[in-house]
């Protein structure tokens, strides 16, 4: 037993790490996002709820600035103040941002938003847990391969996920009588919302499958769908 401290003590660090995380995640988006009450979103949520047979859909803004939408492990959809003002200044359409609406709840239906936790809290502990246990053998390179592992890990698991959450979204506008023509759109648009926040890329994207890639899966999917 006293041989397998080593080992367990990292792991358990990482499991404390993963959970303060969580709370703080939690703590964080309660305290800084209000509900959305835009009428032509609203309406837009509501034909999406009717599709899904649910009687709302409730969408909160995060007031931070970088253009994002995001899935709480909870169920809960935010937008960022930062890609809502998009969309009041009429960079983005109200279709557009329903396509993203409809892109958090596929993560959220699809287990997705659990799994990641948002702001990566798995990936933290695990990244902590590999750096302590790979420094023992490799003293000053285990943070490096540590930090390469979990980046691999993830950015793989990540593009599984915005595939299946983007023909989740498909579907449902589809159903919702949008169309997924916003989807596509919007995807033509990332390049100018991002130079408009002085180059830094939106962190919806970070690690995500091409552009031209998730168009085209759109494109195969309406052509399954669509009669």
């Amino acid at each position: 037993m006293l041989k397998l401290i080593p080992i367990l003590l990292p792991i358990a660090y990482g499991l404390l790490l993963y959970h303060f995380s969580v709370w703080r995640t939690h703590r964080e988006l309660d305290a800084q996002s209000t509900r959305l009450a835009d009428p032509k979103l609203k309406a837009l949520t509501d034909r999406m709820a009717a599709a899904l047979d649910i009687a709302d859909i409730p969408v909160h803004i995060y007031e931070i600035d970088p253009v994002n939408g995001l899935a709480a492990p909870d169920g809960r959809i935010f937008i960022t103040r930062g890609f809502f003002n998009e969309y009041r200044q009429g960079r983005v359409s109200a279709e557009e941002m329903a396509s993203v609406i409809a892109h958090e709840l596929g993560h959220v239906a699809l287990g997705h938003a659990r799994k990641r936790m948002i702001d990566f809290s798995g990936q933290n502990a695990l990244r902590t847990v590999l750096s302590m246990m790979i420094s023992r053998f490799l003293p000053g390179a285990g943070v490096y391969i540590a930090r390469f592992l979990t980046r691999l890990v993830a950015a793989g698991l990540s593009r599984g996920d915005e595939y299946e959450a983007d023909a989740y979204a498909t579907a449902l506008l589809i159903k919702a009588g949008i169309g997924s023509e916003p989807q596509k759109t919007l995807f033509g648009k990332l390049d100018a919302l991002t130079k408009n926040r002085a180059g830094v890329m939106p962190a919806w994207l970070m690690s995500h499958p091409k552009t031209a890639e998730r168009i085209a899966a759109i494109e195969k999917n309406e052509a399954k769908w669509v009669r």
